[in-house]
């Protein structure tokens, strides 16, 4: 059926041309003839018919080549800038914007490679952005332990210190050489994860039970600072990778103990939507500002710098939540209302997507 229209609209553009041509011959044609009649020669018939015809082709011959030069020059130019764009961005210049010819014609070929090539040098230049970024990022986040643990350990040195102080310093170098360790796995995994290779590996379970492992593994945590920890689930069973999503529960989970005050409340919810298993885990405390919402699931993004530094956090395991989620053909949210509340929300399908 589409290719009966394409050949039906190629039929269509094929007479117009033809219509086209006949048209701007007889127009030639005809100014051939006012030339004949304004220039005062008058030749026999024969030779002023032959001798229009022939003018009417010149002016038809010269009118074409002409709009011929004309396009080809602007196809040479819009060749070149397409070269000069190319060589831009090769060396590493990524803002490039070709003109895009006017009016736009879909059947010209360069037009549409005009479009991809800006667009191209868009995603890389957001690419670029990014990966500038993501170095900055990982170079503070290095760099803030690291100074850590080489200004107590020089203060070591000090024969004088007194124990108590000595094995404070001690516990400080030993949390950052951890909070070191944790960062450099978390970057190793989520580079995993991107990288499409990551070993994935779905079986069927329970899912309800998974999280009540998950609450029970963080135990020692929510009963240090007395929270109440509650648990709704419905009995599921779902098809996905057992490690991989046991890494999401434990993430959202820490970060639930971790930003809920003492004696604050916790609640997990576990229900059924159509194809989709629906995980709900809701906090009580300050809750996440509205203008930071849209970033928390971006890497190294921190609601709280000082807060989530003090709590030992990198802004990685949102991220790797959300990547884990996807690869399940899932998808990860948060709502929160200032002050009151905060809801992490994970969508996972029952059975694996194919």
């Amino acid at each position: 059926m589409r290719r009966h229209k394409e050949r039906t609209r190629a039929k269509i553009r094929g007479v117009f041309a033809v219509i086209g041509i006949i048209s701007w011959l007889a127009l030639c044609w005809i100014g051939a003839y006012y030339v004949m009649q304004t220039s005062g020669w008058k030749p026999s018939p024969l030779v002023e018919h032959l001798a229009g015809a022939a003018l009417g082709f010149l002016i038809f011959g010269l009118t074409v080549g002409l709009m011929a030069r004309v396009l080809n020059k602007r196809n040479f130019d819009l060749f070149q800038s397409i070269l000069d764009a190319l060589r831009q961005i090769a060396s590493g210049d990524f803002q490039v914007e070709i003109k895009l010819p006017e009016p736009w014609d879909d059947r010209n070929h360069f037009n549409h490679l005009v479009r991809g090539i800006n667009d191209m040098a868009a995603d890389l230049g957001r690419m670029e952005i990014m990966r500038q970024e993501f170095i900055s990022n990982v170079s503070h986040e290095i760099q803030s332990p690291l100074t850590s643990i080489s200004g107590f350990a020089q203060a070591l040195k000090d024969d004088s210190l007194p124990p108590d102080q000595r094995k404070r310093y001690l516990d400080i170098i030993e949390q950052e050489s951890i909070r070191l360790s944790r960062l450099s796995d978390n970057m190793l995994r989520l580079a995993s994860l991107d990288s499409e290779h990551h070993p994935f590996h779905p079986r069927t379970f329970r899912l309800d039970r998974q999280l009540q492992q998950a609450m029970l593994s963080l135990e020692p945590l929510w009963s240090a600072k007395n929270q109440e920890i509650g648990m709704d689930a419905e009995p599921l069973e779902v098809e996905a990778d057992d490690d991989l999503l046991r890494q999401v529960w434990t993430n959202l989970l820490h970060n639930a103990v971790k930003f809920t005050p003492e004696g604050g409340a916790i609640s997990i919810k576990l229900r059924s939507r159509g194809s989709d298993a629906v995980v709900e885990v809701e906090n009580s405390g300050a809750g996440i500002p509205a203008d930071s919402l849209p970033f928390i699931f971006d890497r190294f993004y921190k609601v709280d710098p000082s807060r989530t530094r003090k709590g030992g956090g990198s802004g990685l395991g949102l991220s790797i939540s959300r990547k884990i989620m996807q690869m399940h053909g899932g998808s990860i949210s948060a709502a929160s209302e200032e002050g009151a509340v905060t809801v992490m929300t994970a969508v996972l399908p029952l059975h694996r997507p194919e």
